[in-house]
């Protein structure tokens, strides 16, 4: 474990270190048994280097492109073990009585054998079949192990390269999959995502979530998917219209995920998706799930609009939004890069946009100018590049902005919405008043930071100043809109009667 972790911390993370040169392979180094020795010893080690393995998978800032690629095809699949040793883990979860519970158990051959959990299919007292999820023993101590493991890590890094850890905070990078995992520890946070997530996909006609039968923390019992994953299945046993619908539905439940109700399957690869002809497509293991706040979600939808108006500083902006700016950042240098990047794909229109390789080429180049990313942003890239990877199973020809641009216009009116709530316009306005009222503190900190030089640039600096003679325009708005809001909340909401 420490030679591997030595690996990808002292050869491959230090590129991004400012004045840290990219590493060069020696003469005679194998290019691809390197990569690959690590992917195995990773898979080795657990599900939690995994999934740590997943994310660096997505981060051409962290990692050279042939490692990229190999931990691109890290997977969580073990060596089944007999049903013999999960037996105490149904008696403590279910009791001494838990084989009363169902008519029949599979127990010679698992459905699906992972790091965290085995699967079988049973038989309900009342004939149903479902499948039967149980947690590996003693599995969630050896994971919180390793995470506290990597906590200590962490900080020696930061340590170790500070410059490197002021532009990726390693220890909020591994708080994220730390977040993200505590729920696949827990079955019955599952259990409330299935349930969550079978509301979310009402409106889908193609798509659907197993129900949940019952659930503790170290089992699970739901139905079952209908068919076989999307890796096994013929896409020729499907006719066009459940193909490209199923397709659609699956990219326009990923966008209304980032975007609407900031809330995704974070691993939606082609074994997590089932699929058979007439019936809808089933996604499973809602284990890891990501959420995103609403300022995050409204930043995104910016991001792929400056994209479509080829308005670089726009993206370069918004981007910042996303993190924020070190002490050495050099914004004009970013924005320069996004108006070399943008023409390249605002040129060919909005549906030949690819949002899965765009997010990572702005990435590294935002990490490289001294820019701190949001560690979500690594999730929403590792979840839109499962996703793309299980659509083009189905239905390569489906272009993944074309489903966008038809979504857009149903993201931007809730966007809208949620703009005009009487919350969010309460909130306006105290904001506006907070913004004047500290105005002069803000400059007094300015000058401090001047005078101790250590100003960092954010990205106000890239938006346009207009002339010293448009400022009082500026403040007669902002206290019409705060004197505006506060009449319109004070109508709506009289102060109650005392007497």
């Amino acid at each position: 474990m420490t030679r591997v972790l030595a690996e990808l911390v002292g050869t491959e993370l230090p590129r991004t270190v400012r004045g840290t040169a990219r590493r060069r392979s020696a003469p005679g180094e194998d290019a691809v048994g390197r990569p690959r020795a690590i992917r195995l010893a990773l898979e080795r080690l657990g599900p939690f280097y995994v999934k740590v393995g997943q994310m660096l998978s997505t981060r051409p800032d962290l990692v050279s492109p042939e490692i990229r690629a190999e931990l691109a095809l890290l997977h969580d699949h073990v060596s089944p073990v007999p049903f013999a040793v999960f037996e105490p883990v149904l008696a403590r979860e279910l009791g001494a009585d838990w084989e009363r519970r169902f008519a029949h158990i599979d127990r010679s051959r698992p459905l699906g054998s992972a790091s965290l959990a085995q699967a079988y299919r049973v038989v309900l007292r009342g004939g149903e079949t479902a499948v039967l999820k149980i947690q590996r023993p003693d599995v969630r101590s050896q994971v919180l192990a390793d995470m506290k493991m990597m906590r200590r890590a962490a900080r020696l890094v930061a340590r170790a390269f500070p410059d490197f850890n002021a532009v990726i905070d390693v220890e909020a990078s591994l708080n994220l999959i730390f977040e993200a995992m505590e729920a696949e520890l827990d079955l019955t946070v599952e259990a409330a995502n299935m349930e969550r997530a079978r509301g979310l996909l009402k409106p889908f006609e193609y798509l659907d979530v197993p129900d949940v039968v019952w659930a503790t923390p170290g089992v699970i019992v739901q139905s079952t998917a209908p068919g076989r994953s999307v890796r096994e299945v013929d896409p020729g046993s499907l006719t066009e219209k459940e193909r490209l619908g199923i397709g659609r539905d699956l990219l326009a439940f990923m966008y209304r995920g980032y975007f609407v109700d900031r809330f995704f399957h974070a691993d939606p690869h082609p074994g997590n998706v089932f699929v058979a002809p007439g019936h809808k497509a089933h996604l499973i293991d809602w284990g890891m799930v990501g959420r995103i706040d609403r300022r995050m979600s409204m930043t995104l939808v910016t991001v792929l609009l400056s994209l479509a108006h080829n308005d670089g500083p726009g993206l370069a902006r918004a981007w910042v939004e996303l993190g924020r700016a070190t002490p050495w950042a050099d914004i004009p240098g970013f924005a320069g890069d996004m108006a070399l990047l943008v023409p390249k794909v605002a040129t060919v229109s909005l549906e030949d946009l690819d949002f899965g390789v765009t997010l990572t080429s702005v990435l590294k180049h935002s990490t490289r100018r001294g820019i701190q990313t949001s560690p979500v942003v690594s999730l929403l890239g590792k979840s839109f590049s499962n996703m793309e990877g299980s659509v083009r199973y189905l239905a390569p020809e489906l272009r993944l902005t074309e489903v966008f641009q038809e979504e857009l216009h149903g993201i931007l009116l809730h966007l809208a919405g949620e703009s005009l709530s009487e919350i969010q316009a309460a909130r306006t306005a105290m904001d506006l008043m907070i913004g004047n009222t500290l105005a002069t503190e803000q400059l007094r900190g300015l000058v401090r930071d001047a005078a101790d030089r250590d100003l960092t640039i954010r990205v106000g600096h890239l938006r346009g100043r207009g002339a010293s003679g448009d400022r009082p325009s500026r403040t007669a708005l902002r206290a019409a809109a705060v004197i505006a809001g506060l009449i319109w909340w004070t109508r709506r909401h009289p102060p109650p009667n005392r007497h």
